[in-house]
């Protein structure tokens, strides 16, 4: 990487020593906004050609549809919504939403895949939180000012940077392919073929009590929202601290070291984790199903493991009630059986699986450690290579 900075700065100190022109995305870029699109109108037209809307899962692909708006070389933003200010590089025939910016080079001097690599950095400075809705609108879009340098800094920082974001795909691609190798693994071998007994939940789970708020009065607690619980890491990252005077009408359970809690509500968003000890006999929202395994039956991890499978995740999807805000009832949950093997082979189950889940999911080993490492190797550089000193024009007399 030393090597590819030093060619940098040489083609900077060789091409422009004395800084580079800073110019407006208005003044190198026709902008647009995409037409409103609904479900509707994407079931009744389908077609080949992506649409692209405010979202970022799926590379923005809202749906698809047998018409395009736009075929070339582009950068899309999202306009509205949690993801404002997120950039798209697209090349070929697309439509775009009315939640979607488009921006088409209209300088020969600017090099689209360098501006998406600007604003990738710069747009999310522009966003507006306003009302509670964030935004980047056209006109602000089009004040934004970005460095220009000569074509041949952009196409060798492009090519710089086109190689982290490829090796950051592959990295991806393949931790993806470990993860299906694990989902596979960890349904396989909790399906138990030998003659076992199967129980429910509720029966190998003891009783959990409500917390008397009128024997706490003013005790300061760490409440567990539904939001607390990161559905990739199946931590608690975040709690805010309550007391009898401060507590949502949520803030009724109390949690203790080694509980597993499900989100019941909106229950196929996987929202689930076991207590640490940190959080112990601190609340949490009557969302969650508290689970506490006796430990003498079924071990902790084992239900864990359950509560992630592919199986369990099938049950909450077929079982859950309400179409606009679905959630599956607490005795619902605690009726999904499961197979009770003696503890020795629940051990060897666990040992195996924590394995694998460590392979994938743990940010400080493996793949996952390796990812994040290089992502901050990517935002380090990306942020040197793009940083450049403005040119000083002498004032006309």
């Amino acid at each position: 990487m030393k090597t590819y900075q030093n060619k940098i700065e040489k083609l900077i100190t060789q091409l422009c020593p004395d800084g580079v022109e800073f110019r407006s995305i208005g003044e190198v870029c026709q902008i647009n906004r995409g037409r409103v699109m609904s479900k509707d109108y994407l079931r009744n037209n389908p077609g080949e050609y992506p649409v692209y809307s405010s979202q970022t899962v799926d590379d923005g692909v809202f749906g698809r549809i047998n018409t395009y708006d736009y075929d070339g070389e582009y950068l899309t933003w999202t306009t509205d919504g949690a993801n404002a200010g997120s950039i798209f590089y697209r090349n070929g025939k697309f439509s775009i939403t009315n939640v979607c910016g488009l921006l088409k080079i209209k300088d020969n001097g600017v090099n689209t895949k360098f501006l998406l690599y600007v604003l990738a950095i710069v747009s999310k400075k522009y966003v507006s939180a306003g009302m509670g809705n964030p935004k980047i609108m056209s006109n602000v879009m089009e004040k934004i000012r970005i460095p220009i340098p000569p074509l041949e800094i952009q196409k060798e920082i492009i090519k710089i940077l086109d190689n982290f974001t490829e090796l950051e795909a592959e990295l991806e691609a393949e931790l993806e392919a470990r993860k299906k190798q694990y989902e596979y693994y960890r349904d396989e071998l909790l399906s138990v073929h030998d003659v076992v007994e199967f129980k429910e939940l509720g029966d190998v789970c003891g009783k959990t009590a409500n917390i008397k708020w009128q024997d706490n009065k003013n005790k300061p607690f760490q409440y567990i929202d539904l939001t607390s619980v990161d559905r990739n890491t199946n931590l608690v990252t975040e709690t805010k601290m309550i007391t009898s005077e401060t507590a949502p009408s949520r803030a009724q359970q109390i949690v203790k070291a080694g509980d597993i809690i499900f989100g019941t509500t909106r229950p196929t968003l996987k929202r689930f984790c076991v207590i640490k000890r940190e959080y112990d006999e601190q609340i949490c929202s009557t969302g969650f199903c508290v689970l506490r395994p006796k430990t003498e039956i079924v071990l902790t991890s084992y239900i864990f493991h359950f509560i992630s499978s592919s199986d369990f995740y099938a049950y909450t999807e077929s079982n859950q009630k309400g179409a606009s805000y679905p959630a599956i009832s607490d005795s619902i949950v605690k009726k999904y059986k499961i197979p009770i093997p003696a503890l020795a082979e629940q051990k060897r189950i666990v040992s195996i699986l924590d394995k694998f889940d460590a392979l994938v999911n743990d940010i400080s080993i493996g793949l996952p450690a390796e990812l994040k490492a290089r992502r901050k190797q990517y935002e380090y550089y990306r942020g040197k290579l793009l940083t450049f000193k403005e040119k000083e024009y002498a004032k006309e007399l």
